[in-house]
């Protein structure tokens, strides 16, 4: 698959499902310089912010799915993700040394702080772009928590060990979703299709390797997202095709989450997702 990698993302209409992206909000080049500058602490705040975020965004379905037992489905996978990130960034601040916790990364930075990819921060959408979404994600998690529990890395090791087991179990919940929404009535069919060409070009950011990555897979510590992207492909395809999605074609490649650029959806989750913490600076619960 040939895709030409753009650092940035022309004026597009918002999608039919509420997904298609607003422009990502511009920022001057070194931005987010100087912010963090251990790549160890960078690394895991990628993955806790991939995890916080997208944890957030599912959380956003409670009361509202459309059977019960998904409600209840989703809000579990959402407690799995925000309790992954926990530990991440619990780890990215014991190796900040500088007296933060998980809580305050979570609650108090800023949007050109977060590192996490643009593909998790898009809104909800529909029942529709909610799956799909998820088990795009899910196909590239289950690769990248099974190698990451072989970090040499202890800790990290530790953590991605245990999210592996609730990968396994998110991305066969989300495929299994995406086969039924996709081989459903022809409305489901529609509205998976849909969903799929809105979020696809967001779907290689999680694989494009710069200086931190290469420098952690160098110790030893990180993942190669050279070496996973087939294999992601593999499964994605392999679940499309028995949904009969077809997989869109298109060279553009949304990126820029990695290094604080992201889009405006993600400026108004964390208003939402922070207040009540920046509210009460400081109070316990």
């Amino acid at each position: 698959m040939s895709e030409r990698v753009s650092e940035t993302e022309p004026t597009t209409p918002v999608g039919t499902n509420g997904v298609g992206t607003a422009p990502v909000a511009a920022a001057p080049a070194q931005a987010t310089a100087g912010i963090v500058s251990d790549p160890l602490v960078e690394y895991l705040i990628r993955h806790g912010d991939d995890r916080l975020v997208l944890g957030h965004r599912l959380s956003e379905w409670c009361g509202h799915a459309p059977i019960l037992e998904e409600d209840i489905a989703l809000g579990n996978i959402a407690l799995d993700l925000l309790g992954q990130a926990t530990s991440l960034l619990g780890l990215a601040a014991e190796q900040e040394g500088k007296g933060r916790d998980a809580d305050a990364l979570a609650f108090f930075r800023e949007a050109v702080e977060f590192r996490n990819v643009q593909l998790v921060e898009l809104p909800r959408g529909d029942f529709a772009v909610t799956l799909v979404r998820q088990f795009l994600f899910d196909a590239y998690d289950v690769l990248v928590t099974e190698a990451l529990s072989r970090s040499a890395h202890a800790p990290l090791a530790g953590v991605m060990a245990k999210a592996h087991k609730e990968a396994r179990y998110h991305v066969r919940h989300s495929g299994e979703w995406v086969v039924r929404l996709g081989d459903g009535t022809d409305e489901s069919h529609r509205r998976a299709q849909r969903a799929l060409d809105d979020l696809w070009r967001f779907t290689s950011e999680p694989f494009l390797m710069d200086d931190v990555d290469r420098a952690m897979l160098a110790a030893g510590i990180g993942a190669d997202l050279d070496a996973l992207r087939p294999r992601w492909e593999a499964s994605v395809r392999e679940v499309m095709t028995e949904a009969g999605l077809q997989i869109p074609g298109g060279a553009f490649v949304a990126r820029g989450g990695r290094t604080g650029r992201h889009t405006e959806h993600l400026g108004h989750m964390l208003a939402e997702m922070q207040i009540v913490a920046r509210s009460h600076p400081g109070a316990t619960w």
